[in-house]
């Protein structure tokens, strides 16, 4: 929606995304989709003019390079035309309409096949540029799957069930177990674990009780609470993020492409140039002479070489890149990561493997490692938390519990082997001399598990969730080619810091909600190109939000992979620095392109206009400079990547020592 004319957009709310038609282009085959199956066809209606050139009637060639030209004609003609009339200022000459007036001049001068290239090229980049961008659209639906489409509200007859849409402040929400909250809330009654990873990106549930807030979308666990909502159904904490990305998404769309950026003087000059010399040509002499003369200066300017020289690059390294992992969704894409000289990595999940594990254990004296282990393991065996997977990963040979208990947001009791047993937080279990032991594991960034034994604290477990053993290496990497790096966070301080420590990160930035982490990559991306790497749907706004967005696929949120210009297939940080170093080196190749296409222009420029060269010579110029872009351009496939070998998993409670890297933290 432009703000010029219609003020600010409004809040999105659920239903006003749902469904959009267009948005399923991106998954139809592409001869389904009309805008890429018409520059297709028409490529191979060109290809089949040139054999016809060289083996058959030269009448047929020019009939079918013709129809070529129609057809790719139709998807960027009438719509150059369109900008020319309506628009105002510079956004009418673009590129399209240079493209337009140049295949004209070919067309009148007898060079169809030469037209029909130029629209070709022209059009199939267009087509792929749209059908990228259409991708992000889905993102938004994927966003609002976060909300459920009903919640229960709790009034003096009983409970009834709403939109969630209709929601509104202070209603009281019942949740039960496993519910997703449908809107902001502070919780009046009740205690439980919820599940707030796709909001904060905290891959730990967090423990709620009366007075605790709460964000939409958040996933219930095993006790029932009520809430308060602090925020209606339609304008909270979710469709804030979706907000957030269509902002983002619509300033990128503003930004001209390299090719336009070139075009708006071009286009003018040229025009203004085969006019003048249309036009004093006319008064002055012979007018089919100078008007053939400004028809062939028009010629000598057209984009041809410069159309190939971003396409072609771009084409190459876009699909050299996909062979080792890294899929760039646009040319715009690739040509911004080149630029790239600060990353931001998201914690959980993009540096850690979201799979927290036992990192070590404190007892009691008197009591051992693996019996803590075993008692604590046969307690959890049943439940779904993932404290609970890391306690059976790290005791899968443990006895069988009897009697098991879950205290909603506390912890479990049971039986074992005739001993009482407690499992849960510091909260609810004293740590009584193991308290400094269990403060210096909250210091190194763990979750602490506390065991009790028929009344007494027996030891405390630590838990965390481990860096990507490749992380320290990828991150020394981007530090070696001049690239800064940030951690932007949901997770907790003490958390983030180990973390950022163990990774060499350099600036960290804890507890960060998603709209706080957009605005700090728009702030970074201010001041310098800035990268952002995420893979949840917290992450979404600030992947939309950078001048390029990467998420890593592997277990990457559908939101996170729509709402970015690239994706990783795997999920070795590797590949973080190798992307962007085949990027910067397709970059100096495509600038070189460039240069060559735009001195072409310069050169012949002038010699068109003053008849030193006629159009035979001016098309061989630009087919020899064309065929050099071509061969410059497929430079650009040779990357120095690699598909990264999978490194061992680091055993159960044996860790690498943490990095020596300071770290400047701000929560």
């Amino acid at each position: 929606m432009s703000r010029e004319c219609c003020g600010p957009d409004p809040v999105v709310a659920p239903e006003a995304v749902s469904y959009n038609p267009d948005a399923e282009r991106d998954r139809m085959p592409w001869w389904r989709d009309r805008a890429l199956a018409l520059p297709v066809g028409a490529g191979l209606l060109w290809l089949l003019g040139m054999i016809l050139e060289r083996t058959g009637p030269e009448v047929i060639a020019s009939a079918v390079y013709a129809l070529a030209l129609a057809v790719v004609g139709a998807t960027f003609v009438p719509e150059a035309l369109r900008r020319l009339i309506r628009r105002r200022g510079g956004d009418r000459l673009g590129v399209g309409l240079l493209m337009t007036i140049a295949a004209a001049g070919a067309v009148l001068l007898g060079h169809i096949g030469e037209a029909a290239a130029l629209a070709f090229l022209f059009s199939i980049a267009e087509a792929l540029e749209e059908r990228a961008m259409e991708r992000a659209r889905r993102g938004l639906r994927a966003l609002l799957s976060l909300i459920p489409d009903t919640a229960r509200i709790a009034r003096p007859d009983g409970a009834h069930t709403v939109r969630a849409a209709d929601v509104r402040r202070g209603d009281i929400l019942v949740v039960g177990a496993g519910d997703r909250i449908a809107t902001d809330g502070v919780t009046v009654t009740g205690r439980s674990w919820v599940d707030t990873s796709a909001i904060t990106g905290e891959s730990i549930p967090v423990e709620v009780g009366p007075g605790d807030e709460v964000a939409a979308g958040s996933v219930n666990g095993s006790g029932t609470i009520t809430i308060e909502a602090t925020a209606d159904g339609y304008d909270n904490s979710v469709t804030r993020i979706v907000h957030l990305v269509e902002q983002a998404h619509a300033a990128k769309g503003e930004r001209a492409r390299l090719a336009d950026r070139i075009a708006r003087p071009l286009v003018p000059l040229v025009l203004i140039a085969a006019a003048l010399t249309a036009g004093f040509g006319v008064l002055l002499g012979d007018p089919v002479i100078w008007i053939e003369r400004a028809l062939v200066v028009l010629v000598a300017a057209s984009p041809c070489a410069l159309a190939i020289a971003v396409p072609v690059t771009v084409i190459s390294a876009i699909g050299s890149a996909s062979r080792f992992g890294v899929a760039i969704t646009s040319g715009v894409a690739f040509e911004q990561l080149g630029t790239i000289r600060t990353v931001a990595v998201d914690k959980t999940g993009t540096l850690t493997r979201n799979d927290p594990r036992v990192v070590t254990t404190r007892v009691a004296p008197g009591h051992t490692a693996d019996d803590l282990l075993r008692v604590a393991a046969a307690v959890e065996a049943t439940s779904s938390h993932p404290l609970a997977r890391a306690l059976l990963a790290a005791a899968p040979g443990h006895p069988r519990a009897v009697d098991v208990s879950e205290v909603p947001g506390r912890g479990l009791t049971g039986s074992v082997e005739g001993r009482r047993v407690r499992v849960g937080s510091d909260r609810w279990i004293a740590l009584g001399e193991l308290a400094e032991e269990a403060a210096d594991l909250a210091d190194e960034g763990m979750t602490i598990i506390v065991v009790e034994i028929d009344g007494a604290t027996v030891g405390v477990v630590g838990v965390r969730d481990e860096p990507r053993p490749e992380a320290a290496e990828a991150i020394a990497a981007l530090h070696a080619q001049g690239i800064d790096t940030v951690m932007l966070t949901g997770d907790n301080a003490r958390t983030a810091r180990a973390i950022a420590a163990r990774t060499g990160i350099e600036t960290v930035h804890a507890e960060q909600l998603p709209a706080q982490k957009a605005e700090r990559i728009r702030r970074l991306a201010q001041r310098r190109p800035t990268a952002m790497i995420g893979d949840g749907i917290n992450d979404a706004p600030a992947l939309a939000s950078a001048t390029v967005g990467i998420a890593m696929g592997v277990g990457g949120s559908a939101a996170a992979i729509e709402s970015a210009d690239i994706a990783f297939t795997g999920s070795d940080l590797r590949l973080i620095p190798d992307a962007i170093a085949h990027a910067r080196r397709g970059r100096a190749i495509m600038t070189g392109n460039i240069a060559l296409a735009v001195a072409i222009i310069v050169v012949l420029f002038p010699l068109a206009l003053t008849g030193v060269l006629g159009l035979a010579a001016v098309v061989l110029i630009h087919e020899i400079a064309e065929i050099v872009i071509i061969g410059n351009g497929l430079r650009a496939a040779r990357t120095g990547g690699r598909r990264a070998a999978p490194l061992p998993d680091y055993p159960i409670g044996r860790v690498p020592e943490a990095g020596k890297g300071q770290t400047r933290l701000s929560a």
